[in-house]
């Protein structure tokens, strides 16, 4: 198991955000994690990739604890969040060269593993370009290939196709599915669409009020509808007794904005 959790609970005074969140994720998986707005999602990742400490509950990510070994966490770790993470005003290299020292990998391995991370999300003709000049889909490839460059075992990705057309999300869900087959990393994925899950996740879990309802692949979250051609929209609505809203409060559309106008 690369994520295991037990009982984790996140509090904010008196809201419960997170609510005793027990679960296993495996190597080589992809599990989508999705919910209302307000469900908690965030929370968790933010939990795990040791930017929010739990209230209470243990964690291990990659064998190590979020709580004792954040660090050892951080180093086992990728992580794309839903905005804009590259910077502008620098070439696809250069943003590359400068993750490769904060990831401190050494000076004489960083060259090769520049060039392998670019030519694995097929960046190559675009890696001396200003990431302004970039398309939505190319600096999503961009921060992906950022995000493997120290080769991690566990990969966060927070609303990775977000703001991006149809044929962008198509590249972008072959660059994920390449990198667990190649890497055999686990990947923990948040997003509203349920397209995506249904293409990409091994196993899924809804989220609501601050728990986990169900953990299930996507035929079975189907198949408990009990209904013919039952879809993932549905399967959400059964379990959370709400359609899907991928609309959202002011923050999460303050985001989506801003994530689409930087992807453009």
């Amino acid at each position: 198991m690369i994520i295991q959790t037990n009982a984790l609970r996140r509090c904010f005074g008196d809201l419960v955000a997170v609510n005793h969140l027990t679960m296993t994720i495996n190597d080589g998986e992809i599990f989508g994690l999705v919910g209302p707005n307000g469900a908690g999602k965030s929370t968790v990742v933010k939990m795990l990739t040791t930017l929010l400490p739990p209230t209470s509950g243990q964690a291990l990510v990659a064998g190590c604890d979020i709580v004792t070994n954040p660090a050892g966490v951080r180093r086992a770790i990728g992580y794309v969040p839903q905005l804009v993470s590259a910077d502008g005003a620098l070439t696809g290299r250069e943003n590359l060269n400068l993750f490769a020292k904060l990831y401190d990998i050494p000076r004489s391995d960083r060259r090769q593993r520049i060039e392998q991370a670019i030519e694995f999300v097929g960046l190559q003709d675009a890696g001396d370009r200003l990431v302004r000049t970039y398309s939505g889909g190319m600096i999503r490839k961009l921060e992906l290939a950022i995000a493997m460059l120290h080769r991690p075992r566990v990969l966060f990705l927070d609303e990775p196709t977000v703001g991006l057309d149809p044929l962008a999300r198509q590249s972008i869900w072959q660059q994920i599915r390449r990198l667990v087959q190649q890497q055999q990393m686990g990947v923990l994925m948040t997003t509203h669409f349920m397209d995506e899950v249904d293409e990409l996740c091994d196993r899924v879990g809804i989220m609501n009020h601050g728990e986990l309802v169900v953990v299930a692949t996507p035929s079975q979250l189907k198949a408990a509808v009990g209904t013919q051609d039952a879809t993932l929209d549905d399967a959400f609505a059964f379990y959370t007794g709400n359609r899907l809203d991928t609309t959202g409060g002011y923050r999460e559309v303050n985001q989506a904005r801003r994530a689409a106008a930087r992807l453009g």
